[in-house]
């Protein structure tokens, strides 16, 4: 069970990985994000079978973390969305004057 839970995980991290890689637009990179937060939110719990309930825990602060950057990161998105009318991050050069 542990090793498929760690082998879902690394899929899983993959994925995102190569999401936020190869995409372009803002809102599917956030996603990515969350779904590595996710893979390693599993593999936290499924190591949690062989070192206790510590894993269990760091799944807490990990998902604190995610909620956080959840607000943050939408807020943002939302934000460059009202100012340039599009979330695609090729088209979006705020910083540059």
């Amino acid at each position: 069970m542990l090793v498929e839970a760690l082998a879902l995980s690394a899929v899983l991290f993959t994925i995102g990985v190569i999401g936020v890689l190869t995409r372009r637009n803002a809102i599917i990179i956030f996603m990515c994000v969350e779904l590595m937060l996710n893979a390693v939110n599993l593999s936290f719990v499924a190591l949690s079978t062989l070192h206790g309930a510590t894993g269990q825990v760091f799944v807490v602060f990990t998902m604190t973390v995610a909620a956080a950057e959840a607000a943050v990161g939408l807020a943002i998105i939302i934000a460059i969305f009202r100012h340039t009318q599009t979330v695609n991050l090729q088209n979006i050069n705020i910083l540059k004057g």
